[in-house]
């Protein structure tokens, strides 16, 4: 038991020990004060005035007592403004701002100085600071602006901080001055300034003649920079104006080429379009005049048709008479003569019937040779067509109002020539009919006809002579025929022997043609013996029309000739001239002869008339320099007096170019360009270039 009581004892005693240790160290903490930076302690009391600044210190109540100072940077303004305002060394008075920045020394002696001189308290109140340094600081201003110029405050603010400083010092008992700067710099309104005032006036009347001045300078900086800019703008103006001037120019030398290819198009355009109209033209009236003919073609075959019918209709009602007359007395005579006589009739009509069938086969080959020809023209007019695809519309149009015209003769024309065709078959076969009834009744009459025998012979006789003189003139034509084949084949051979069996051929289908024409001109001859005077008259009337046809063909022959012989005769007087004439037959010689017609009487009217003997002295002169130039040099004065240069040569008519001259002429000129004027219009050449 007492050993526990002894125990705790200690223990409570150690327990005390340590919380008393406890104790003292926080009491000890309390006491060590710490200062932030800016700031330092001082401690009076026991041991005398302590000052700390980056460390604690130890402060026992009772015994000692704690300030703290602050030892930051102060910022300390001095103003002198208006009246009150700094006199330079040239007199101007300048409202200025300075910034003073001042603290207390970080010594121990200088905190000391100032704790003793101002109070910790009172140390850093900037107002304090005011009251005490700013008498001093505004000597020192006064001082140092005296020994600058107010431009050289501007200039060498640098200089005038040193000399603040340098006058001031930095040691300011206790205090030092880091820095000063100069916050604002004004010159002082002159209104402020007392003219009264020695220095005050001397300032006026600088800164009246300095303002003055550069019154004066600004007034010339800116009516310079006026004319400068009037300047620019007068010279942009004049620049915008050439540049104007030149598109102008420009585009209407661009219209003029627009309008000058926009009318050699159109005039293209419609010089194709006449070219094809005159093609249609051509072709519609060579259509009309093939119409033509074979309408008086058409006529020509009715009224022959017709007058042959009325022929054979009085034969026939002539035979009817005579056969009525005689049909009673001789009706059994006939009758034995007709059966005597039947065979010989039955081969004649035979032969008949083979003339016929021949004359038929002619007539048809002549059909297809016709239909051949006409297809021909029509492979030819198709190459044609497809030849004439890329040209213009108006082209195609004309080449399409061309092939329905062509078409619709050729309709025409194959229709008509089926009419005629029909009408002469029917025609033949009537002859035909006719001539079968006639033979019948010249049979069945036979007896009635001895008694006009003398007058049938000698008809007979007559039709049989010239029967056998058609014979011997086809013999001959054929023998002439054959002999010119021969002679052609011949001559081809000794042309070129290369082509000997080509030439023999040509010769012999021309001989055998000839053959075959004399052959159907010797069957033709025996075929006019058998036939009557109708049909004698229809072939008359056909060799008729072959014969003119011959004549025509004669006749175009010899105009070709003449055209030929016209053609070497002015090709021998022209090899020279170059001259573009257009036409055809005798149209090319008549325009060889009214183009130097022309030219006859443009050298006339050059002798008569005044205009152009003027014009022709003032572009030629005498003639008498000629050779040395002077139309070359008349040209070149006249293309540099009127401007003229060789665009508008190429681009302007002669009207155009001529009235350009008189814009630009003087009046010395102007007689001689309104002559030049009357001329151009009176030899209608205005619209025509030089180029």
């Amino acid at each position: 038991m007492g050993e526990f009581g002894l125990g705790t004892l200690i223990a409570i005693i150690i327990g005390a020990l340590f919380l008393l240790v406890l104790l003292f160290f926080a009491i000890l903490a309390s006491f060590y004060k710490k200062i932030p930076q800016g700031k330092s302690i001082v401690r009076t009391g026991v041991g005398g005035t302590k000052v700390a600044f980056n460390k604690g210190i130890y402060v026992i109540p009772v015994f000692h007592k704690m300030e703290i100072m602050d030892i930051s940077v102060k910022k300390l303004q001095i103003d002198r403004m208006q009246n009150e305002g700094l006199i330079c060394k040239d007199n101007i008075r300048a409202d200025i701002k300075v910034a003073f920045f001042i603290r207390v020394n970080k010594s121990i002696e200088d905190v000391i100085n100032v704790a003793q001189t101002l109070g910790c308290e009172r140390a850093s109140d900037v107002e304090t600071l005011r009251n005490i340094f700013e008498a001093k600081f505004s000597e020192a201003l006064k001082t140092v602006g005296k020994k600058f110029e107010f431009i050289e405050l501007y200039e060498a603010r640098r200089e005038f901080r040193e000399e603040i400083i340098n006058i001031i010092g930095r040691d300011l008992n206790g205090y030092i001055l880091d820095d000063c700067a100069i916050d604002y710099l004004e010159q002082t309104n002159i209104s402020y300034l007392d003219p009264q005032n020695i220095l005050d006036s001397e300032g006026i009347k600088k800164i009246t003649e300095l303002t003055a001045l550069q019154n004066i300078n600004a007034n010339l900086i800116r009516r310079d920079e006026q004319k400068v800019i009037k300047k620019q703008d007068v010279e942009a103006r004049e620049a915008i104006l050439e540049l104007e001037r030149q598109l102008s120019e420009k585009e209407e030398k661009q219209r003029r080429e627009v309008d000058n290819i926009r009318a050699r198009e159109e005039a293209e355009i419609q010089k194709v379009r006449e070219e094809e109209r005159l093609k249609s033209e051509s072709v519609r009236i060579s259509t009309e005049e093939s119409l033509a003919v074979l309408e008086e073609n058409k006529l020509r075959q009715v009224i022959i048709a017709a007058k042959n019918k009325e022929r054979t209709d009085a034969v026939e009602t002539e035979r009817v008479e005579k056969d009525r007359a005689l049909e009673q007395t001789e009706r059994e005579r006939i009758v034995t003569l007709a059966q005597i006589n039947k065979e010989r009739a039955v081969e004649e009509e035979k032969k008949t019937i083979q003339d016929v069938i021949r004359e038929r086969v002619q007539l048809e080959k002549g059909v297809v040779e016709e239909q051949q020809n006409i297809k021909d023209v029509e492979a030819l007019r198709a190459v044609e067509r497809e030849k004439q695809v890329g040209i213009t519309q108006a082209s195609r149009q004309a080449e399409e109002n061309l092939i329905r015209t062509v078409k619709e003769a050729e309709a025409k024309k194959s229709a008509q020539e089926q009419i005629s065709q029909q009408m002469l078959i029917e025609a033949e076969a009537e002859k035909e009919a006719s001539i079968k009834q006639a033979e019948a009744r010249k049979i069945l009459a036979d007896a009635k006809a001895r008694e006009d025998a003398t007058i049938g012979l000698a008809e007979a006789e007559v039709i049989k002579a010239k029967a056998e003189a058609v014979e011997q003139q086809s013999i001959v034509d054929a023998a002439k025929i054959q002999r010119i084949a021969t002679a052609e084949a011949a001559g081809i051979e000794a042309k070129a022997e290369a082509k000997r069996k080509e030439g023999l051929a040509e010769a012999e289908v021309m001989k055998e043609k000839a053959i075959a024409d004399a052959e159907g001109l010797k069957e033709k001859a025996n075929a006019m013996k058998q036939m009557d005077g109708v049909g004698k008259e229809h072939e008359e009337f056909k060799l008729q029309l072959q014969k003119e046809k011959e004549v025509e063909l004669a006749a175009i022959t010899i105009q070709k000739d003449i055209a030929q012989s016209q053609a070497n005769v002015l090709s021998s007087a022209l090899q020279t001239a170059k001259i573009d004439i257009v036409g055809g037959e005798t149209m090319f010689f008549e325009n060889i002869i009214n183009q130097v017609s022309r030219a006859k009487g443009f050298d006339q009217l050059i002798d008569k008339s005044q205009n152009a003997q003027d014009i022709k002295l003032a572009l030629l002169g005498d003639g008498s320099t000629i050779s040395q130039g002077e139309l070359f040099n008349n040209i070149k004065h006249y293309a540099s007096q009127f401007n003229i240069t060789t665009e508008d040569l190429k681009n302007l008519s002669i009207a155009s170019l001529v009235l350009k001259m008189q814009q630009n002429a003087t009046e010395d000129n102007m007689g001689l360009l309104s002559n030049i004027a009357d001329a151009v219009q009176s030899f209608g050449i205005g619209n025509k270039k030089l180029s």
